[in-house]
């Protein structure tokens, strides 16, 4: 158990009094933050669009969602959840130095050694690559396709506004893996969704962005929080509508019924939540917005599982 202050263990956007702080040893501390166990947010994040695809492909054919598919998503977004991170801090840890929220990462602290956060890395990559190898050919693939966009996106920070719509290209990937694991091809519905996540994906980082904005602006980070400025809250609707439209349009195609259709209204609720509280949000308000959206994602998720399994069993 841990027994050190949690003042020296912890980040400003983890949660101290989680389970995995508690239960891991001071040793493994850094590399649990590293992959950010301690901030489950970011690989729920990247899962929601693989089980929403996943439901999404089992509404299409109305048998519900691939259960065993559902598990290898999880243990894959949260390995390459943390091999991402581990190399996004890796190649920042220079600029998160100078940042108050993040230079008390493992890196820029001097916790862990740049060799010991490549060897890391690897580890988990190799874990992912294990899940994707359990799918067909197609998919293998195509997971493999995404990796060229996760390796430019940390650098894109440093010279475009947009970094966060190369996070949405990179964290949207899951939302035609799910609809490939099933068929082994991609289809209108698959793409449609890719739109939708993708357009969220924008959407919810710009608001996570704004805690930043402040000390990105002295270090040069570039963000499309810093990018909307006082428009913010107009910007982050924008794309929120866009995943609603894409997301309907996804539903519609794949012949969703009403189930699905209640589940997509909860989504956009949901986002409309977020946009009243955008305008004038503090770091700690944007940190709680940011992280509800693994909320919202489990709600069109729902919505959609629910519709095919009501399908399968009521034929």
């Amino acid at each position: 158990m841990n027994n050190e202050a949690p003042d020296a263990l912890t980040l400003p956007d983890a949660r101290p009094a989680g389970l995995v702080h508690r239960l891991t040893p001071a040793a493994a501390l850094p590399f649990v933050q590293l992959a950010r166990f301690d901030r489950p947010i970011g690989w729920q994040l990247l899962l929601a669009p693989c089980w929403q695809s996943a439901a999404l492909a089992g509404l299409a054919d109305r048998t519900g969602p691939n259960l065993s598919h559902l598990v290898l998503f999880l243990i894959g977004a949260i390995a390459m959840r943390g091999a991402g991170s581990t190399y996004n801090d890796i190649l920042d840890r220079s600029l998160d130095a100078g940042v108050e929220r993040t230079r008390g990462r493992p890196l820029p602290s001097g916790r862990v050694s740049v060799r010991a956060a490549l060897a890391f890395m690897l580890a988990a990559a190799f874990v992912g690559l294990a899940v994707l190898l359990c799918f067909n050919p197609f998919t293998i693939g195509l997971g493999a396709g995404s990796l060229g966009i996760v390796a430019i996106y940390p650098l894109m920070k440093r010279v475009t506004s947009w970094p966060q719509a190369v996070l949405g290209l990179a964290f949207s990937w899951g939302a035609l893996m799910g609809w490939a694991g099933r068929y082994g091809a991609l289809a209108p519905p698959a793409l449609a969704l890719y739109a939708s996540a993708f357009c969220w994906t924008i959407g919810y980082d710009t608001i996570y962005a704004l805690q930043d904005a402040r000390d990105d602006a002295i270090v040069g980070i570039k963000s499309t929080a810093r990018l909307f400025g006082a428009q913010v809250r107009l910007g982050v609707g924008l794309f929120y509508l866009g995943a609603a439209a894409a997301a309907w349009f996804a539903l519609r195609l794949a012949g969703a019924g009403a189930i699905a259709q209640f589940g997509l209204i909860g989504f956009c609720l949901h986002l409309v939540w977020q946009l009243r509280q955008v305008d004038g949000a503090t770091p700690a308000t944007a940190l709680k917005l940011f992280r509800s959206n693994r909320n919202a994602g489990l709600i069109l998720f729902a919505g959609i599982a629910a519709d095919g399994w009501t399908a399968q069993y009521l034929g």
